[in-house]
């Protein structure tokens, strides 16, 4: 079992004007893959806030994973990958590579997404759409490397 935090960055979902449903998909499927979801919680996208969140989630709680949802397009006020870039301490190109990847397979506005994957300390963050559809198809293109990638975090190998 691993611990999760999912963190949905929307303007409209803080303000309670939009239901926040692309995180409510990335929680049934954490729960469906044995994880456990200490955190969740939605911030409007400010830098800040979007920071202080991943830096409580992993030098406080020492959260294994954090998947964020929104932020990650060419809007104006998409800014979680800029909030992530600022924390990290290691990247892992390769995740959010193959996130794109398979993405483009169903629609070529995948390579419009801007989200990355990085480790700071012990944790991993991965940047996710923020619609369901594409919270749902970007995490099932990974799912399967996320338990070997949370051993080799924890020191355990290849």
């Amino acid at each position: 079992m691993f611990k999760s935090a999912v963190l949905t960055i929307s303007d409209r979902c803080s303000r309670g004007e939009n239901e926040d449903k692309s995180g409510k998909v990335l929680i049934d499927i954490i729960k469906n893959i044995k994880g456990k979801v200490v955190s969740y919680e939605i911030v409007a996208d400010e830098l800040d806030l979007i920071k202080n969140k991943l830096l409580n989630y992993c030098d406080k709680l020492k959260i294994d994973i954090i998947f964020t949802t929104g932020g990650t397009g060419l809007g104006p006020r998409d800014v979680t990958p800029e909030a992530t870039k600022e924390i990290a301490q290691r990247v892992i190109p390769g995740i959010s590579e193959l996130i794109r990847l398979e993405g483009m397979k169903k629609t070529k506005n995948a390579m419009l997404s801007r989200g990355i994957s990085v480790m700071r300390g012990r944790s991993i963050i991965i940047n996710l759409p923020g619609s369901p559809k594409g919270v749902k198809e970007s995490l099932e293109a990974v799912l399967d490397l996320i338990p070997h990638a949370l051993e080799m975090v924890k020191g355990k190998g290849h």
